[in-house]
């Protein structure tokens, strides 16, 4: 069969499969968007407010670690099988998270325990979901066609961060916050079934080797670096120079400087070293680091702000969340364009940059007398800076490699946004509980601030139980702490539009892309 007649079969096969592949992506994409609104209610009901970062830190590290070794097991052992193993996971993840609480430790006590190490099976079902469907598609179209199904994931993406918040806060306000996490289940056994009869890829085995030693090395490396962010000076943690900061420290740097001649002598690296050779990809890697900062942090802290200071509920907190996703998405688009029309792309991150330091500096003003439409402007901006540079980092990744290494800068490249992400989430957290726990120290004394940061007062219910001169000031303390994180994200933000001045504009690489080789089969209908 030559390429053309095999194209209208081909193009056939992946409209049938693509609703199961769009939905199995927009479950990794919603799920943390759902839950960001929801999480003011999940901590009052289970007590765990000094530990709520943990609730995304424990997925998104689960969806970082395990994404690599995702992609090597679909090599090794067929991609349709390990891609439906990775959504069972991720339901079994759903499940348990709904039932935190009351499956081994029990109560209220154990329920936030529970709750972020079912999070992070979730997390480990997900780093399959959305590097599975990546790779299906290139298994299911030639280079010179992929254009338009990315997107419609594009699309796809942007439709999970609007809609998320927006479900998030509508099943919070009219059902269980339990029903954040179920509603995964009829979705993605809809997903599950459809790929199971209707997904069929070519039959080739293609032999690998897991780097199992780096992947372990690795895992060891960002989850001490991760515990040290998350538990450093807390109240409830450890000081910085205790013994169990100190070791988890020792840990990181040993694991770190095991991780690199690990990489250099395995056969296949998780984390190829040769990329980071180029100037622009070590550069684009940090400002994805820090966008990864930017994104995860807002997402966490805001729904905050605006249910227990601002009195919003969680459906319009949701609705509150729009002018962020909607500037994001709207800029990416245009950026998208305009570089595909000049080809230059320079600009747009240190635009970006710049951009996303204001949005943060301006939430970084907000108090307790700050109307939501103001908050509003201030995370329209923020999204707008954001937009500037989540398709360019990407770009300028596989700008900036061969041909050859597209795959290890795209897995790279959205590592660095993911661990980004984790660290933010946790560092930020780590500020909030102290600002918040000294602020409540210095108002109500020892026993009052431990009382209300146990989280048993920070329920949108419990709030308005409390008496009004209490209440007034605990809402003062919380935005005074939420406006620390931002002031905080200010300093990493201000790097972005520096490290972007330094990036040398290589030009793109135009004209058609390659067409499938010989050794890409075309799928057997």
């Amino acid at each position: 069969m030559t390429d053309a007649e095999a194209r209208p079969a081909r193009s056939k096969e992946v409209m049938v499969v693509l609703p199961g592949l769009m939905l199995a992506m927009m479950l990794a994409m919603l799920d943390n968007m759902i839950v960001g609104t929801a999480m003011p209610r999940i901590v009052g009901e289970l007590n765990g407010l000094e530990y709520f970062t943990w609730v995304t830190t424990a997925y998104v590290l689960g969806t970082t670690v395990s994404t690599p070794i995702w992609g090597k097991l679909g090599d090794l052992y067929g991609r349709k099988n390990i891609f439906l193993g990775s959504i069972v996971l991720f339901l079994i993840g759903s499940a348990l998270c709904g039932m935190a609480g009351s499956v081994f430790l029990g109560g209220v006590n154990g329920g936030m325990t529970e709750l972020i190490a079912f999070r992070a099976i979730q997390g480990l079902g997900a780093g399959g979901l959305m590097v599975g469907v990546m790779a299906i598609i290139g298994d299911l179209v030639p280079p010179r066609e992929r254009g338009q199904y990315q997107g419609i994931m594009a699309a796809i993406m942007s439709l999970a961060m609007i809609a998320g918040p927006l479900v998030g806060g509508f099943i919070t306000d009219h059902l269980d916050w339990r029903w954040a996490f179920y509603v995964n289940l009829p979705l993605g056994g809809i997903a599950l079934l459809w790929l199971w009869f209707k997904l069929h890829l070519p039959k080739y085995r293609t032999e690998h080797r897991i780097d199992w030693i780096g992947a372990a090395v690795l895992t060891v490396a960002i989850t001490a670096l991760v515990l040290i962010t998350s538990w450093g000076g807390q109240h409830h943690g450890y000081p910085w120079g205790s013994w169990q900061i100190i070791s988890l420290a020792v840990v990181a740097v040993v694991a770190i400087a095991l991780f690199i001649p690990i990489e250099r002598r395995a056969a296949e690296p998780i984390m190829p070293l040769h990329v980071f050779r180029d100037r622009n990809f070590n550069l684009i890697s940090w400002i994805g680091f820090l966008l990864g900062f930017a994104m995860f942090g807002a997402i966490s802290f805001l729904p905050l702000f605006q249910q227990l200071v601002q009195g919003a509920t969680a459906t319009n907190s949701g609705l509150l969340l729009l002018p962020m996703m909607a500037a994001a998405m709207v800029i990416s688009l245009f950026v998208g364009r305009t570089i595909t029309k000049t080809g230059k792309y320079k600009i747009f991150p240190v635009i970006g940059g710049a951009v996303m330091a204001v949005g943060m500096a301006l939430l970084s003003l907000m108090d307790v007398h700050t109307p939501s439409w103001q908050t509003g402007v201030f995370i329209a901006v923020l999204g707008a800076g954001m937009g500037f540079l989540m398709q360019t980092t990407m770009l300028i990744a596989q700008n900036s490699v061969e041909q050859k290494d597209l795959g290890v800068a795209s897995s790279a490249a959205t590592f660095f946004r993911s661990i980004g992400g984790s660290f933010g989430v946790a560092l930020f957290g780590a500020i909030f509980n102290n600002h918040l726990t000294n602020s409540l120290t210095d108002r109500f004394g020892p026993e009052a601030a431990t009382m209300v940061s146990s989280g048993a007062q920070t329920s949108p219910a419990a709030m308005a139980q409390l008496p009004p001169e209490v209440k007034a000031g605990f809402l003062e303390s919380l935005a005074g702490a939420i406006g620390s994180v931002f002031f905080w994200a200010v300093l990493f933000a201000v790097v972005v539009p520096v490290l972007a001045a330094f990036v040398k504009e290589i030009p793109l690489r135009g004209g058609p892309a390659q067409p499938a080789s010989e050794s890409e089969p075309v799928p057997a209908l």
